[in-house]
């Protein structure tokens, strides 16, 4: 081999040698992942139930409460301001929407219900020695 070939040969790339570039995929470290229990409460949507206060002053308010109460809210209703007549009118309408959509309508008070879809749980009671004491007849 002359000199002017060990030069070329020193200096230039000889084909003999193949170069293969590799693609480098990295593994994702255990440090980077989240680990799959832990969950952002702030992202967490929930189907919040919502709570309605009435205080109705005719028989015809009743239809606006059932509307509440179809649309899946709990409602309170206040019937203080009503007559008496009217208020068992709005308590009987209440009751079938209720039974309608499987909820209960329970007594709070004297003059105070609660009637609530099947989405809504109510625990405990109220006693019964307050309604009996203020029961006015209906």
């Amino acid at each position: 081999m002359s000199i002017k070939n060990k030069i070329k040969t020193f200096f230039a790339m000889d084909d003999e040698y193949e170069y293969v570039e590799e693609e480098v995929v990295e593994q994702p470290s255990k440090l980077n992942q989240p680990n799959n229990n832990v969950i952002n409460l702030k992202s967490v949507k929930t189907n919040s139930s919502k709570v309605v206060l009435c205080e109705p002053r005719t028989f015809e308010e009743a239809q606006q409460i059932a509307d509440n109460i179809v649309n899946k809210r709990a409602v309170v209703i206040n019937l203080q301001r009503v007559e008496a007549y009217d208020a068992k009118r709005i308590v009987d309408f209440l009751s079938g929407t209720v039974y309608a959509v499987n909820g209960i309508i329970q007594r709070l008070g004297s003059q105070t219900f609660l009637c609530a879809p099947d989405n809504v749980d109510v625990s405990g009671s109220i006693s019964e020695a307050m309604e009996q004491e203020n029961n006015k007849g209906w």
